[in-house]
């Protein structure tokens, strides 16, 4: 990577702009999402965090998105975290503003790209990145590449039926904050404390996410699975209770074979959202 580009994360909760320049990450910013927000509020906001990264040595702009988008206009539909983002031209405006070229893609597949080029999928030719997080997203690598669908929604398994409501009810963030009216991130740092409620929540926690696993597993049946996202960084807590979950999976040689690991690069969908860029 050696052109200087701009990578956009808009996340659940927060929004991370980083300019990179050969690969790196070398100033990036956060800024915390405002979910009640009009649209154009939340774009004013977006373009003021870009108007504080950019600088004229910038020649294109890749952003991932929480949502179903299309890669060709650039138009994102349904953006789950920021209700006023039911269809938002976001390429054509961005474009408009900053005379750039802008690539657009899904945020999870921009976490899956990134671990690809720059992280531990350089080692996978088929592998998932799935993104743990307010809510769960999921990018698919095949034979080396990114794998859209439509509108770039393959790998939405957060949305599948689970229990009394969707997957991602109960292996995301989203499960901490109504069953036990907390977020992960301070359940977290009670169960390094050894709060047996904290450390509960996480065990009950891991089996859920195992079943998500086996959702993947029984659909693509990949090498590696890498887990990103905040509550990744909480992976002690709730591993031994996930890989019990996957006790009951049918193929066994194919869970002796699978590799689970955690990404360990804090910006790598600022990198991958980047790297859109030059994909294109």
């Amino acid at each position: 990577m050696n052109s200087i580009v701009l990578g956009i994360d808009i996340g659940g909760t927060e929004l991370k702009i980083g300019r990179v320049e050969n690969g790196l990450i070398v100033e990036q910013i956060f800024r915390t999402v405002d979910t009640k927000a009009t649209k154009e509020e939340t774009l004013s906001s977006l373009f003021e965090a870009i108007d504080s990264t950019i600088n004229s040595e910038v020649t294109a702009i890749g952003i991932g998105v929480p949502a179903v988008v299309d890669p060709v206009t650039g138009i994102v539909y349904d953006v789950q975290n920021i209700p006023s983002w039911k269809e938002v031209e976001l390429k054509e405006l961005v474009e408009q503003r900053y005379k750039l070229p802008v690539f657009i893609n899904n945020d999870a597949n921009c976490f899956a790209l990134g671990e690809k080029i720059y992280g531990k999928g350089k080692h996978y030719e088929n592998f998932i990145g799935l993104s743990i997080g307010t809510g769960i997203g999921m990018g698919i690598i095949i034979n080396g590449r990114l794998y859209n669908g439509v509108l770039c929604g393959a790998g939405e398994i957060g949305m599948l039926n689970y229990k009394d409501g969707i997957m991602e009810d109960y292996s995301s963030g989203h499960f901490f904050t109504s069953i036990y009216k907390s977020s992960a991130k301070e359940l977290s740092q009670n169960a390094a404390e050894g709060n047996e409620t904290a450390l509960k929540s996480f065990n009950e926690f891991g089996f859920h996410l195992g079943e998500c696993l086996k959702a993947i597993l029984y659909t693509y049946a990949p090498e590696a699975i890498i887990l990103g996202g905040s509550i990744s960084k909480a992976f002690p807590y709730f591993k031994k209770t996930m890989e019990l979950s996957l006790q009951s999976f049918a193929y066994q040689k194919q869970i002796q074979n699978l590799k689970i690991e955690t990404s360990n690069y804090e910006g790598i969908a600022i990198l991958g959202a980047a790297s859109l860029c030059l994909q294109e």
